[in-house]
């Protein structure tokens, strides 16, 4: 899985020694951290292109994200792809966690759902929440989940 700062640049190293490695500079430079994940799609033609965004928060100090994207020729429905990328999301946050433990950072899991039923993605809310809170992991939606809704989807537009 290839990863990506915001400029393009490649990350040459797994992902998990990255995050190791922002984590020490940014506390050495005096930051509180806050790292949120989330996923995005959108459907172009016969493909779907997924978006995955990890976002750090530094406590009024803007922040910084690294990301990766992928295409699938599979079919989605509604439901489903909204559910694959909260999956993608948790695969992300399972594999930062023992890092982001080890320093104290918290993490939140956003999903690009919306919480008014008027939107057809709110068909997957409670499947989405219920999944990531299972997981042990902070839920947001919409409109407070800006690391799948504005980063991710900064990706795949």
């Amino acid at each position: 899985m290839l990863w990506r700062k915001l400029d393009g640049l490649a990350i040459t190293q797994p992902i998990k020694e990255e995050v190791e490695h922002a984590i020490l500079r940014e506390i050495t430079n005096g930051y509180n951290l806050k790292v949120c994940i989330g996923t995005d799609s959108q459907v172009k033609q016969n493909i779907v292109e997924f978006a995955t965004a990890i976002v750090f928060v530094r406590e009024k100090h803007g922040g910084f994200m690294y990301f990766n994207s992928f295409i699938t020729k599979n079919h989605f429905s509604l439901k489903e792809r909204m559910l694959h990328e909260v999956s993608k999301s948790i695969e992300i946050a399972f594999e930062l966690c023992p890092v982001l433990d080890r320093f104290g950072i918290p993490m939140e899991v956003h999903a690009d759902i919306n919480t008014d039923p008027s939107f057809k993605s709110n068909d997957s809310l409670k499947e989405a929440m219920g999944y990531i809170i299972g997981m042990g992991y902070t839920f947001r939606a919409k409109p407070d989940a800006f690391a799948s809704s504005y980063c991710a989807n900064k990706v795949v537009h």
